[in-house]
């Protein structure tokens, strides 16, 4: 029998709707054993996180994996490993590689290679259709089956309306949530940054800011039709937080998720012609990002998802026009939360964590984000003051496109524990 106590934390459940509040924790055997002051338990191993936050486990349902095909970017070790960093214990990855994830042997053999490389929790999110192609749909029920929490159009959008109008009349039947990507790319073209002020002095191929919420509106329509559930990825556009921020109103079942570069960065970055400024959606305007912090404000944006997506140096070392889009982000996210949205008081932190746990488990229906009484331990110990910089040459991912190098943060993961197991500890 395993036995782990931690004592004199502020413990932080949104499930239960508790302020900071200091408590101990007592796991025994991979699960939460009990919850109080003054716990004692014989044999335990004792960790003292006093004045650090515990939060249940954190949770990104936006992740690139990049196993398989991809391994030369991230592969599951290097990306769960960059996740306990980040302090995530569960990650949902996306099924953008080669194969694509699109069938049960696909699903099957990624959780095989989960268990044996993964140190954190590995879901699996399908494929819309076959080969994300958009002409057929995936073997969706086997899948489901084999194990995944949803399906996914996530670099490849079904353009075709019909096609993702019965990928939402089917997803009912299994329960699970469409995660879409919103791009429509007849209006996105070939652009590559933000259409505004900036695109036009860089003389960068624009993306219209219509290109996501045109198919923001698609995706409510069509699930408010069939009563399925969509959620919405990576929303970046003050449009599409409005079409959302309405159709909630209206109890459509939509949920929708921000990265943390799209709250704090804007366009105006892509002044440095710097590759790790491009990213799909793109950088928007300043009035996007303040339309994005009053949706986190508001409960319009359900979920903070990292969209880590890692690139070799050799990839983003190109022209601005060839670069691949995307940055990883899952080792600076904690940091990005509090310095940008706890900090400047658009959310308490509970609120942030509720972001980060409860909301993604809810969005892909696992039984996680909570620590409460006989769930699995999973918990992420914060250091919510610990003001640190982001050096580059320290991430564990694979990949090191980030434009945060050199970035002062506040805050950041100093232990992560999946299933009663330390598999990060910033003392080690």
């Amino acid at each position: 029998m395993s036995k782990l106590l931690l004592k004199g934390g502020k413990i932080i459940d949104p499930i239960q709707g508790s302020k900071a509040k200091a408590g101990e924790i007592l796991i025994v055997d991979g699960k939460i054993a009990k919850l109080g002051e003054n716990l004692a338990a014989e044999d335990a191993q004792v960790i003292d996180i006093e004045g650090k936050v515990v939060s249940p486990g954190l949770i990104d349902i936006h992740v690139h994996l990049r196993e398989p095909g991809f391994e030369h970017k991230e592969t599951i070790e290097t990306g769960t490993k960059s996740a306990a960093k980040g302090g995530f214990t569960s990650v949902a990855c996306m099924p953008n590689t080669d194969p694509v994830i699109d069938n049960q042997t696909l699903v099957e053999g990624l959780l095989s290679i989960a268990k044996r490389d993964g140190v954190v929790n590995v879901y699996p999110i399908g494929a819309i259709t076959k080969g994300s192609q958009g002409k057929e749909l995936a073997e969706i029920a086997n899948m489901k089956e084999a194990g995944i929490v949803a399906i996914s159009d996530d670099g490849h959008p079904v353009m075709n309306a019909e096609m993702m109008r019965l990928a939402l009349d089917y997803s009912k039947d299994f329960d699970l949530t469409i995660v879409s990507h919103c791009e429509d790319k007849n209006l996105a073209g070939d652009g590559v940054v933000n259409q505004g002020y900036y695109s036009t002095i860089t003389g960068l191929n624009p993306i219209s800011s219509s290109s996501e919420s045109v198919m923001v509106g698609r995706e409510i329509l069509l699930a408010e039709e069939a009563g399925a559930k969509v959620h919405i990825a990576h929303i970046s556009t003050k449009e599409s937080v409005d079409l959302v921020r309405q159709a909630k109103k209206r109890g459509v079942k939509v949920t929708c998720e921000v990265t943390p570069h799209h709250f704090t960065l804007t366009d105006e970055l892509i002044t440095s012609f710097d590759t790790n400024t491009k990213m799909n959606p793109p950088l928007r305007s300043a009035e996007d990002v303040a339309a994005i912090k009053e949706g986190l404000k508001d409960g319009t944006i359900d979920v903070i998802a990292t969209d880590h997506a890692p690139h070799a140096e050799e990839e983003k070392d190109v022209e601005y026009n060839y670069a691949p889009f995307g940055i990883v982000g899952l080792e600076t996210a904690v940091g990005l939360v509090i310095t940008e949205l706890v900090e400047s008081g658009i959310l308490t932190l509970e609120e942030a964590i509720a972001k980060l746990t409860i909301n993604p488990a809810q969005v892909i229906g696992i039984d996680k984000g909570t620590l409460e009484v006989g769930k699995d331990a999973d918990i992420t110990i914060i250091d919510v003051d610990d003001k640190w910089e982001v050096k580059t040459e320290e991430l564990v991912s694979k990949s090191k496109n980030t434009p945060f190098g050199g970035y002062e943060l506040q805050g950041r993961a100093v232990m992560t524990i999946v299933g009663g197991k330390i598999v990060y500890s910033s003392d080690e």
